[in-house]
């Protein structure tokens, strides 16, 4: 860019870690248009995202007011000018946009807009969207401006595309969730329900002719529903929402491990050291592998006691969850695939950190997660 000079190189730096900054689609999108329009020093910006529908999907600009985008009415659809970009992946400029044949007019209450820039988002050869800006302060966009605008639309495909797969990421824990939620309902709550009402039958037959053994039957039915009652509680505790961007690691796995201890008969610990923040994907990843390690535990292992640790390790962290329960043979087939290990490691995995099992039949198992630093 022969015309781009430090200070303004040193802007669209500024404006491409802004967009790197930001997670959701949209705050992407907005964060693009307004530094495109400060950028280029044009009265007007937007920005287009199709569906697959004929209209916008997302349609978000810069420099019109509340009241104008109240007046202007519906979004665009994908005709004329508009169209066509998102099919052809040339930039467009024009000194009067509205001389160009595939200009369609405007509606009654659309700001004028005359000199006009165009770049297409381009992702490969999928066009993820559109970006334009218009009436130039000062002049008239010039070539040096189509190089600055294609420079930071294609730092807005890296992004975008960067956003979609963040929430997509979010979707699938949400499902993952649901799953173990689904899993944890079907092999706790629903086989006590099911020994409960056995019970209560057996009890109801022995009730005339043996009343004793009808009031020991009455015990277990009390016992039963006293941990029914615990384990729905504990799988209301996986429901409640974990703040780990404000709170942290540290501060969440103790409310866990804290509400855990009291719906369950095992003892459950946690101790920490002062650790760092991490990036907020390997703080959430290493909170469900403690999930998964404590679920596997309490539920499956027998375990009497479990601890689980948080210490620092330089910029990282190591997670430990240390059962006494029955353990099982790691070399061999595992006695249930409900485990979740292959889950644990996949997060792992993908935090960029490390999963070390051990764990020796009726000696208990030890979960360790490494996790690095920022």
């Amino acid at each position: 860019m022969a015309g781009c000079d430090r200070e303004e190189l040193r802007e669209v730096s500024a404006a491409v870690l802004a967009v790197t900054a930001h997670r959701s689609v949209r705050e992407v999108l907005q964060t693009i248009v307004s530094a495109a329009r400060r950028l280029l020093d044009a009265e007007y910006a937007a920005l287009g995202i199709p569906d697959e529908l004929g209209s916008f999907r997302e349609f978000l600009a810069d420099g019109l007011s509340d009241e104008q985008w109240r007046r202007i009415g519906p979004i665009p659809r994908q005709h004329g000018l508009l169209g066509a970009m998102l099919r052809d992946p040339s930039p467009v400029r024009s000194a009067d946009i509205r001389t160009h044949p595939r200009f369609e007019g405007y509606p009654a209450a659309h700001p004028e807009m005359v000199d006009f820039l165009g770049m297409p988002i381009v992702d490969g050869v999928e066009i993820l969207g559109e970006l334009f800006l218009a009436n130039k302060r000062g002049g008239a966009f010039d070539a040096d401006d189509e190089e600055l605008l294609k420079l930071l639309a294609a730092h807005a495909a890296i992004a975008i595309v960067n956003a979609r797969l963040y929430e997509r990421g979010r979707e699938l824990s949400i499902v993952e969730e649901r799953q173990r939620i689904a899993r944890e309902l079907h092999d706790a709550v629903t086989q006590k329900l099911f020994s409960l009402r056995l019970t209560v039958d057996a009890a109801a037959a022995l009730v005339g002719r043996d009343p004793a053994r009808a009031a020991a039957e009455l015990d277990v039915v009390r016992r039963l529903a006293a941990e029914a009652t615990a384990e729905l509680k504990s799988i209301v505790v996986g429901l409640s929402p974990v703040d780990l961007a404000g709170d942290g690691l540290a501060p969440a796995l103790r409310r866990q491990a804290e509400l855990l201890d009291r719906v369950h008969a095992a003892e459950v610990s946690f101790t920490a050291d002062a650790v760092p923040r991490l990036p907020a994907a390997r703080e959430e990843a290493a909170y469900r592998v403690a999930q998964e390690a404590l679920h596997n535990a309490l539920r499956h292992a027998a375990a009497a006691h479990v601890a689980v640790q948080l210490r620092r390790a330089g910029p990282g962290v190591v997670l430990t969850v240390a059962d006494d329960g029955r353990g099982f043979d790691p070399r061999g087939d595992l006695p249930r695939p409900r485990l979740g290990l292959a889950s644990m490691r996949e997060r792992a995995r993908a935090a960029g950190g490390r999963l070390l099992i051990r764990s020796t039949p009726g000696a208990g198992t030890t979960v360790t997660m490494e996790v690095p630093g920022a």
